[in-house]
This record gives C-alpha cells, sequence and structure tokens, in this order.
C-alpha cells in the first residue's frame, strides 16, 4: 500500500513537472522580448549580425523572437511567411550552422531565442506536392489528403478535381490562407510531422520557445497538443482581433499560450492619433485608460504579449503604407515597459532609441515589474496621462503626453528619466543609484547623469570607473551632479548615507569610434560554360548601393587560385551593422546569365556559380571555408598553373612534393596536418 501511495505521488509530480513546462507564459516573468527583425530587414537580421549584437542586449534583452527559419522554394530573399522546408534550417537569414551559433551564443548569455512557427499553411511544388524530409532516420511527407477541403477559396478542389487528386475531408477551422495550402491540424500525418518538427527546433536547434503565426486559422486546441508534446515553456499566439476574441482563444488552448495584445498596440495608436499611415487627430492620451486589453485583465495579464508596432504594421513603402505609429514611438515605448503584461520591442524602435530603451528596461526591472504586476492610474487627461506600477521591489511612474509636467508626483518619488513625451520616476523605497546612460557601445565620450533615489535627503553619490566597488573615501558627487565618461570603463556608482555605502549600480561602457574597414567578394565561374571575359557585380545594402545601377560594375581583373580563376571585387563597410548583398551577372540583354541574390555578409567571401538553376538564375555554393583559412586570401603568391594535387605551406609557398617535416600545410584546398 505504501509502494502504490509512493508510485501515486510521484505520477502526480511529474504530471505537475511536465504541466509546468508546457503552461504557456511563466507566471509573474519579467523579461522583456524583442522582435529581432522587421519587414525585409534582411540586412539587420542575418543572423550572423544579430549574434555580433549579444553582449549588446545582455541584461536588457531576455527573449528575442527571430524570424522564421527554415528554407523555403523561392532563391530570391523571402521572410519565410510561404514556409516549404522544416527541417532545413538555410534561409535568407543565414544558414543553418549561423542559426545554431546565435542560439547557443544567445543561450550563454542568458537571451533565449522564440521561433516564428508558421505551420497554419505551407507551400508546395505545384498544387499539391510537398517535400519529403529525413531527420534521424524518420521520413516526414505531407500528402495532398492533408490540404484541407475548402483551401484557397475552393480552387485547391476544382484543381485536385480535374487532376483526380484527393484532398483532406474536413474543412479549414479558420481564416483561409491565399497563396499556400491550408493543411489540415485533424490530421493525424499532420499532427505527427509538426510535432517532430517543433522538437526539432526545441531540442536540437536550441529555440527556447515558439510564436505561432497566424493562428486564426486553426484551432487552439492544437496549439496546446503541439506545447504539450514538446514541453515548451513560452508560446505567443498571433491573433490579430479585439480584447474578447483574443481571449476566447487563449481558453481554447486551455492558456498553454500567450497571445499578442493587439487591443493595446490599437489603444496606444489612438491615444497618439495615427490610423493606416495617416495622422488622424491631435493625441489624447486620456484613450490610454482603455481597460480593453489583455494587458490590463488581472486574469489575463499574464498571457499579454504587448507591443506597439511589429512587421505588420510598420511602413513599408507609398503602396504599402500599412498602419505605422508615425510619432511619438518613444513615449509609446515608455509606456508599454512600465506596464505589465510582458513588452515586445520592436526592431526599428530598437534600433533608433536604443540608449533610451535600454533605460526603460533597466528602470523596469529595478522596479520589478513583471506580467502579473498591478497598476494604478494617477492622470488621464488628454494631454497627460500617468500610471503607476506596483513591482516587487520599488514603484514606478511613467508619464506620457503633451504637457508631462502636468502631473507631479508625491514626494516619495524622484524623476530618474526624461524624454520627449514621456517621464519615469521611481519610488525612493528603491534605495538605490542610477545613471541615466545604460550600459553599452558607444562611439564617443559623454555625459552621464547620477541621481540619488533615497528617502534619506542627505544621501550623497560615490562612484570609481575602474570596476572596483565604491566606498565613503571614492569621489563624490551631489545627486543630479553629471561626470564626463571619456573611454572604456565600468562605472560603478553608490548611495552615500551616514557613511555607508548602499544601493551600488554597475554601468558597462565600451567607447569606440567604428573603423571602416574592406572586404573582397571572390566569384569563380568555371563550372559554367560561356561565361565570357567579364562579370558584373551588382552590390547593395539597405542605405547604399555600392557598384553601378543594374547590372552594376563590370569586373575583368581577376586572380588564378590553385588553377581556379576568381573574379573579385573590395568592398568598404562603413558600420558596424552593414553588409552586402550581391548578384554575379553578364550584364543586360536577352538570355544573359545571373546568379540569385546573395548575402556576403561583412566578412570576405569566395562563391563558386555552380551549373543548377532556380528560377532561371544560377545557385552559388559558399567555398569561404575552404579558401579562406588557407593564408591565401591576399595577393596571389600561388603558382597560376597550380594543380589540385600540389602541397603549399601556410604562406602559400608550392612545395615540390609532399612534405617530410611535421606541420600545417594546404592540400587540395584544405588544411592538413603530418605529424
Amino acid at each position: 500500500m505504501i509502494i502504490m501511495k509512493k508510485i501515486y505521488f510521484t505520477l502526480i509530480a511529474l504530471l505537475a513537472s511536465i504541466n509546468m513546462f508546457a503552461q504557456g507564459w511563466p507566471a509573474n516573468y519579467s523579461g522583456v522580448m524583442l522582435q529581432g527583425f522587421s519587414w525585409d530587414s534582411y540586412d539587420y537580421s542575418q543572423w550572423t549580425v544579430l549574434e555580433k549584437q549579444t553582449d549588446d542586449m545582455k541584461g536588457f534583452i531576455d527573449l528575442v523572437w527571430l524570424p522564421q527559419s527554415g528554407k523555403c522554394i523561392e532563391t530570391t530573399q523571402v521572410m519565410g511567411y510561404k514556409p516549404y522546408y522544416y527541417f532545413n534550417q538555410n534561409s535568407s537569414f543565414g544558414t543553418e550552422a549561423e542559426l545554431r551559433s546565435l542560439i547557443a551564443k544567445f543561450k550563454a548569455n542568458g537571451i533565449g531565442a522564440i521561433a516564428d512557427v508558421v505551420v497554419n499553411h505551407r507551400n508546395t511544388d505545384g498544387w499539391y506536392t510537398f517535400p519529403g524530409e529525413t531527420y534521424k532516420g524518420v521520413t516526414y511527407q505531407m500528402q495532398s489528403t492533408d490540404i484541407c477541403k475548402n483551401d484557397d477559396g475552393g480552387a485547391t478542389s476544382t484543381q485536385a478535381t480535374k487532376d483526380g487528386v484527393s484532398l483532406s475531408q474536413n474543412y479549414d477551422e479558420g481564416t483561409d490562407f491565399g497563396g499556400c495550402r491550408d493543411i489540415d491540424h485533424k490530421s493525424a500525418n499532420v499532427q505527427k510531422i509538426i510535432k517532430a518538427y517543433l522538437k526539432f527546433l526545441k531540442e536540437d536547434i536550441g529555440y527556447t520557445g515558439f510564436r505561432y503565426d497566424m493562428v486564426k486559422g486553426f484551432s487552439g486546441t492544437h496549439v496546446a497538443d503541439y506545447n504539450d508534446a514538446t514541453g515548451v515553456k513560452f508560446s505567443v499566439g498571433e491573433y490579430w482581433d479585439g480584447n474578447e476574441t483574443i481571449i476566447n482563444w487563449i481558453n481554447s488552448t486551455n492558456k498553454k499560450s500567450a497571445a499578442f495584445d493587439f487591443q493595446f498596440r490599437y489603444n496606444v495608436r489612438d491615444a497618439i492619433g495615427v490610423k493606416d499611415n495617416k495622422i488622424v487627430s491631435a493625441q489624447n492620451w486620456s484613450k490610454l485608460k482603455s481597460d480593453y486589453n489583455l494587458m490590463h485583465d488581472a486574469t489575463y495579464r499574464q498571457y499579454a504579449i504587448t507591443f506597439v508596432e511589429n512587421h505588420d504594421m510598420q511602413y513599408r513603402s507609398k503602396d504599402e503604407p500599412l498602419d505605422p505609429l508615425k510619432r511619438d514611438t518613444l513615449a509609446a515605448n515608455a509606456y508599454m515597459l512600465a506596464m505589465p503584461g510582458t513588452p515586445c520591442v520592436f526592431q526599428p524602435h530598437w534600433r533608433a532609441y536604443k540608449q533610451e530603451i535600454k533605460s526603460m528596461i533597466e528602470a523596469r526591472k529595478l522596479a520589478g515589474i513583471t506580467n502579473m504586476s498591478n497598476y494604478t492610474n494617477k492622470m488621464a487627461q488628454t494631454a497627460c496621462f500617468a500610471n503607476e506600477t506596483t513591482g516587487n521591489k520599488a514603484k514606478l511612474i511613467v508619464v506620457v503626453g503633451n504637457n508631462t509636467k502636468a502631473y507631479t508626483p508625491s514626494a516619495d518619488y524622484t524623476q530618474i528619466l526624461e524624454g520627449y513625451h514621456y517621464r519615469y520616476y521611481l519610488s525612493k523605497s528603491a534605495e538605490t543609484a542610477w545613471c541615466n546612460i545604460p550600459s553599452g557601445e558607444y562611439e564617443a565620450g559623454f555625459k552621464a547623469k547620477l541621481t540619488a533615489v533615497s528617502q534619506n535627503s542627505n544621501a550623497k553619490l560615490v562612484y570609481t570607473t575602474d570596476g572596483t566597488a565604491p566606498t565613503a573615501k571614492s569621489k563624490q558627487v551631489a545627486t543630479g551632479s553629471t561626470i564626463n565618461i571619456e573611454e572604456t570603463c565600468t562605472l560603478k556608482v553608490g548611495l552615500l548615507i551616514n557613511g555607508n555605502v548602499t544601493g551600488i549600480r554597475t554601468y558597462n561602457y565600451t567607447v569606440k569610434a567604428f573603423e571602416p574597414y574592406t572586404i573582397t567578394v571572390y566569384a569563380n565561374a568555371d563550372q559554367v560554360t560561356n561565361w565570357g571575359s567579364v562579370m558584373y557585380f551588382y552590390a547593395w545594402n539597405s542605405s547604399e548601393t555600392f557598384t553601378k545601377a543594374w547590372p552594376g560594375t563590370a569586373v575583368t581583373a581577376t586572380k588564378t587560385l590553385n588553377g581556379k580563376k576568381w573574379y573579385y571585387m573590395d568592398f568598404k563597410i562603413k558600420s558596424k551593422d552593414a553588409i552586402v548583398n550581391i548578384i554575379f551577372n553578364q550584364g543586360n540583354g536577352t538570355g544573359k546569365k545571373q546568379t540569385v541574390d546573395l548575402n556576403a555578409g561583412n566578412s570576405t567571401k569566395y562563391y563558386e556559380i555552380t551549373t543548377t538553376q532556380s528560377n532561371g538564375k544560377y545557385t552559388c555554393k559558399d567555398v569561404t571555408a575552404t579558401w579562406a583559412p588557407t593564408g591565401i586570401t591576399g595577393t596571389p603568391t600561388i603558382s597560376n598553373t597550380t594543380t589540385d594535387n600540389a602541397w603549399y605551406t601556410l604562406s602559400g609557398m608550392k612545395l615540390g612534393k609532399k612534405p617530410a617535416e611535421s606541420g600545417v600545410y594546404i592540400h587540395q584546398g584544405k588544411k592538413v596536418i603530418i605529424r
């Protein structure tokens, strides 16, 4: 009997443990999420580019929502919302190896990666052909019978009847997605494949959680099922609608998924008087008091992922303006980051206002605000809105509006931040020092303002810039004083009260001007017949075009390495996040050859143009790993008559035969160790 009780309680504990990890979104979560991309952000969201930003995100960003990382059928740059492959994670944002490296770097620095999971629909080759994929010895293959009966407004059914092909007998459970096949989530085969795919993302690739795209298209019960199967801790669904329908969707998942708080975004948009890319009215900040969103609901704010803009709302072009904020972006973020729910910062906002948003996040974390914190409205006027949020460490008041001076908090608060149409006040009970310049990388020196947040009006500030803990004998300043930061250092500042130092804050500053550098891109066309004696390089990024207008710059200069002729061109990298996109081509004219779009990143690259074509464009093989490490990436010291069987030293000197002495040599384009 005792043994049975032990087994029973062990099973209960096991079930509780499983449920704990498939909980939708953690209670009392204090993290902040960053949407690590925007529409067409191929430059700024490359895996290699994001990885370099890890140190800058550390301590501020806890989760990064990445763009859909699976390979698509298209060969040009695509955002990934028409997925084709599940287990092939080579995308427009980088290779699978680069993705794994990014996620590992994030994880080592306390940052989780959120996968963009697009499983409402899937692209096909033709009308019905899905790719077969083998993973760990198991082949996963969707069939035509996994396509919803009424897919594409009935067009798929019409075509299937003509072709004698069978579809699922189940209708789509939600909104139809045109242009791809809506898959039937009631299908056992679909469920098997998606569960395997999600386990692959979490357990193999290393993702921390999932962002489910277009969950209006299928039942939330399937999201619950998929989350249970993977034991995922973080899950958020994109259900664009009003509050009541979003709550219904969360309930349909048995609260095993959070949801983006679209109504929160709509309230912010209305408060600042913009809609459909137009300024429709003057700001009316009192509209933020509307309680019609997830964040305001104490029962559901745990599952509210708040945001003020995303890739589906940003300004894209005059032909597709969508619904961007247009103004008061900083105030919108200040409000979001001081409120409960889990805030999701949009990448363009982060890039444009990183210093101020970092300080907002620091204030949020210093107060201990979580996704379940309570708040009290202090003022709701047309020109001024103020809320007080109670964290588990202190209270934070956010004031936004055209006239933030209209609200003055009690003497229990100290102002710590101020910007365009926003102010932050931290309760003096925090008993902490504060600096208005957050940790990070800066290209020049700056002035930092130090503030004492203390109930003791006589509190002073002491600080050091060498990383040592400040003492009563350290440099001393009064609250509100500024100090000069001229070089890389670690600033530690604390409160000095009655000879004791408390409330120490640490700020790590890297002060270094960016130094432009040059990369070289090499292209070899030996495999492609009749390419000719000239190759055009057309290169660009989001802020500049490196070459002449299409077809680009004619390149005749070549280098011969190991018997291969390489066309090459130098590009100057002018900023730390600049990259080079490139197309190799033969110039204008009918029948002229060109390659697919390539992202060369911001380091020297070697490409071999292959004989394989995709939509009439030649694909390329990145062979940098073979060529760059050889030590022959500079001037061609190797003889032009080199054969593949030749041996070279690392400096590029050709040897007559295989060396007898031990060391590292180059043979057939690879490093070889002779012992």
